[in-house]
């Protein structure tokens, strides 16, 4: 239950921070026009605080937390007296019009530059992508990457952790192929590989980006020591102990961990014979898994206990701080990165390169809001960067009822020489409201489906 209101307060805050940065750039470019803005709104519904500035502005917190809104004065919506004219958002220019309505999706983008630019002042750390193993036969393997490459870059974009590379790869969904320049081991030359995407079968519901291709990052070895144990868990009512060694089970050598992960998941609620190695002695321990049942259905087994993992080699390990100017430069880059990745799964979304159920919705930034959360402040600035470079350009997407979908209509008007009639935007708005709640609706049941 604490784990639901945490997703849940951590959802508001992100959601309320980038309405009022959206909402705040329409505010500010209207203010500049001359327009009149009779109130600033973050939420919908009933009031629950308002205040009116000496601006004349009513400033005011709603209580559906899901959107938000500046009413400008405008002689489409009400009657504006004649004195007052040069103050309505109708009246003014094509040009102040279109700068108004794209001020918000900008805002997203400069708060997105904003958050990264704090990010990289406090530094993220992250480990060089280094490729781990290689699947036999694998997309990467075809291709000639092999185990202790490097990846410096993907179609041109830089790579220096394992961040940059997945986002570089999934913008390649649906292509026929992707340009990889990799470091050979120990630092060696630097090598292109062209990888044939024309087989690739990538479903992010089910595999990681990375997998799909062959390739598995370089981790620490994980050793056969306990080093955590939980409470209430198989592993400590079985008389497991921290430091403990496993050495066998059932009789039977074990030389890596997975074979301990696939031994206690093929065994729920049955018995299994362990060695272990403690104090420098053979200790046999009789272990009996809980079972737990997985969304398909499917009964294994865990027993709550953790190995000991090695530390990660400095030489793999890297800070990315930068100073204040540099930082600019490379939040700028990292928020393009996102900008186009964004338009082009938006593209593919349409085309049918990737998949419908792949849409999230509001369950599904919770629960990254949530994570984000709790991993520490740097990680939550770089998950509110993400969803407001989406919140941007969805609102940029042509219809009507979206801020694109105004600049359409401006864009028609730029051209004709006269506005769009009003009829044909209020069949316009009927249309993209029946697009946005059927995508939503999408969006809600692949979160359900995932839970």
């Amino acid at each position: 239950m604490m784990g639901v209101l945490w997703n849940l307060g951590a959802f508001l805050v992100a959601l309320g921070i980038l309405i009022a940065v959206h909402e705040y750039g329409h505010f500010w470019v209207a203010r500049r026009c001359g327009v009149y803005v009779e109130r600033f709104s973050i939420g919908f519904g009933r009031a629950l605080w308002r205040r009116v500035g000496k601006d004349g502005t009513e400033y005011t917190l709603a209580m559906i937390p899901l959107g938000g809104y500046v009413k400008m004065l405008d002689g489409r919506v009400d009657e504006v007296p004649p004195e007052k004219r040069h103050l309505a958002f109708n009246h003014k220019p094509l040009w102040q019009r279109s700068a108004i309505v794209a001020a918000g999706p900008l805002a997203n983008f400069l708060f997105a530059i904003f958050a990264y630019w704090v990010v990289y002042l406090i530094g993220v750390p992250a480990v060089r992508p280094v490729v781990g193993e290689v699947a036999p036969q694998s997309i990467a393997a075809e291709a000639g990457i092999r185990s202790g490459m490097e990846l410096k870059s993907i179609s041109g974009i830089q790579t220096a952790d394992w961040e940059s590379a997945n986002m570089a790869m999934i913008s390649h969904i649906g292509d026929q192929e992707m340009v990889i320049t990799v470091a050979e081991p120990d630092g060696g030359f630097a090598t292109r590989r062209t990888l044939d995407l024309s087989s690739w079968s990538f479903d992010p519901e089910r595999e990681q980006v990375l997998t799909s291709l062959g390739i598995t990052p370089y981790s620490p070895p994980i050793t056969l020591e306990i080093a955590r144990l939980v409470e209430g868990g198989a592993a400590l009512a079985a008389g497991l102990q921290l430091k403990d060694h496993i050495v066998a089970i059932e009789r039977a050598p074990v030389t890596e961990w997975q074979q301990v992960v696939e031994a206690v998941r093929s065994h729920p609620q049955q018995a299994l014979a362990l060695t272990v190695r403690r104090d420098g002695q053979t200790v046999p321990v009789t272990l009996i898994p809980d079972s737990k049942t997985l969304a398909d259905g499917q009964v294994i087994g865990y027993a709550g206990f953790a190995p000991k993992v090695e530390p990660w080699p400095e030489s793999y390990r890297i800070n990315l701080q930068y100073g204040p100017i540099t930082a600019v430069g490379k939040a700028a880059e990292k928020t393009w990165q996102l900008v186009t990745l964004t338009f082009d799964m938006v593209t593919k979304l349409v085309t049918g390169d990737v998949a419908i159920k792949n849409l999230s919705g509001p369950i599904s930034i919770a629960k990254g809001a949530g994570m984000t959360a709790d991993y520490g402040v740097v990680y939550f600035l770089g998950f509110l960067a993400l969803i407001s470079v989406n919140l941007g350009i969805v609102n940029l997407l042509p219809l009507p009822v979206l801020d694109g979908g105004h600049l359409m209509f401006f864009a028609i008007e730029a051209v004709t020489r006269r506005p769009v009639s009003e009829r044909v935007q209020e069949i316009g708005y009927r249309v993209g409201s029946a697009i946005l709640v059927a995508l939503m609706a999408v969006a809600l049941f692949n979160d359900f489906a995932r839970l």
